[in-house]
């Protein structure tokens, strides 16, 4: 009979001794996730049965077009599409990104050099920093931050810089002056334009200027494009590859997840650079198989058709926009209509903004209102002191969500 104490591959042996786990550096180099409490609180609330109004993150509740749906689910019964794919994309796929390039932005693209499908933005976005970033390398990222937009850079094992975003001119200024002090120096550049949080937008001028910076200084730009299928009141986002000579210095992230409503089809681009593509590839080639083919067909005749579904989509969120904007401005709030994007960026209004930080001025909402929004500090203390709100509900149920923040905040004032 085997004795369990001698037997290391024995039951009692493997439920009594416990092995330390040291992760990497790169891991334990993350910052603190600071949405947790909200995203607790938030989880206890619904199990409890109470309605919660959730404007904390871009997550299309809308769903893609009828047509789309039934062009995945024809495809989706074609055995062939059943298969591994290719990490890069499909052709037909890349050719129909760069057909939106050219007939949108007047942008010609390769679309075997120049075009990569990814398993949304966030994986390629990821990916290309893995790509191109190491160890001693630095990356110039705009504040206040999508999370993911120094989180990649981390775990690439680079150095990050924030440059606060909300002064253009400021900005330009700031990428120059840490070239010129750095050594070696930055690597890469980081834009995101519609901007997350903030909803800053700007004109191709600015690009131009990047344009210049990076020829000077020597370094890449990846621009995060994600809200770029959204805009407002006639304006169109600019595509950082339509300025003259982009492409030699960098590359360019979309994705189907906003203007299309397929966020969780996770459908995304690069464009761009094609020896920046070429070291994503290479990564790529090594980590997936790309993304299911019958999502990659369906995604086609939603480029190739999908344009008419698009612009009724942006005026949805138009409108949202307006219900938001008018409720908090009639309840005091300091906010500006956003030009792009689909979300409001609130200063908090006084006399909180005083007394406490976003953070928990976002779980006194979430506690008290049953309004969940993203308070500003989770994007690095350059967005300390503001909201962000998703545009993701209906208008009517926007229309709740001030009043129920109304409420909140006038019983807070009555009782002091």
């Amino acid at each position: 009979m085997i004795d369990p104490k001698t037997n290391p591959g024995s039951e009692e042996h493997e439920s009594t001794e416990h092995y330390d786990i040291e992760v990497a550096p790169r891991v334990r180099n993350l910052p603190p996730y600071l949405f947790g409490k909200i995203n607790e609180l938030k989880y206890r609330k619904r199990t409890a049965g109470i309605d919660v109004i959730d404007l904390g993150m871009g997550n299309p509740t809308d769903p893609p077009e009828e047509w789309v749906i039934d062009k995945l689910c024809e495809a989706a019964r074609d055995s062939r599409n059943h298969r591994y794919s290719v990490a890069t994309g499909i052709y037909n796929l890349r050719r129909e990104v760069a057909a939106k390039y050219e007939n949108r932005f007047g942008v010609k693209l390769d679309p075997d050099q120049e075009v990569v499908a990814t398993i949304g933005s966030k994986e390629g976005f990821s990916h290309m920093c893995l790509a191109l970033l190491g160890p001693g390398d630095t990356a110039l990222v705009p504040a206040p931050s999508f999370p993911i937009h120094i989180h990649a850079i981390a775990l690439a094992s680079a150095n990050v810089i924030s440059l606060d975003v909300r002064d253009e001119q400021a900005f330009l200024t700031n990428i120059a002056r840490v070239c010129e002090s750095l050594h070696p120096r930055p690597k890469i550049l980081v834009l995101n334009y519609p901007h997350n949080p903030t909803a800053s937008v700007v004109e191709p001028a600015f690009f131009e200027e990047i344009v210049g910076l990076a020829k000077k200084y020597r370094f890449f730009v990846i621009h995060d494009f994600a809200y770029g299928d959204i805009g407002f009141d006639g304006y169109q986002p600019p595509s950082f590859l339509s300025v003259k000579d982009a492409i030699k210095v960098g590359c360019e992230f979309t994705t189907m997840s906003k203007g299309y409503n397929m966020a969780g089809w996770r459908v995304g681009f690069a464009a761009g650079n094609r020896d920046m593509l070429g070291a994503l590839k290479a990564i790529k080639g090594y980590y997936d198989y790309g993304i299911f083919q019958a999502v990659q067909v369906a995604a086609i005749v939603a480029l190739r058709h999908g344009e008419e579904g698009r612009m009724a989509q942006v005026a949805e969120y138009q409108e949202r926009r307006d219900v938001m904007v008018r409720g908090l401005r009639r309840q005091g709030w300091e906010v500006q209509p956003p030009k792009a994007g689909m979300f409001v960026w609130a200063n908090m209004p006084e006399p909180w903004r005083s007394q406490m930080g976003s953070i928990d001025f976002a779980m006194k909402l979430l506690e008290e209102a049953n309004v969940a929004v993203s308070p500003g500090r989770g994007f690095g203390e350059a967005g300390e002191g503001s909201l962000r709100m998703a545009l993701v509900e209906n208008a009517q149920r926007l229309r709740q969500a001030v009043r129920q923040i109304g409420r909140c905040l006038r019983l807070e004032q009555a009782v002091n």
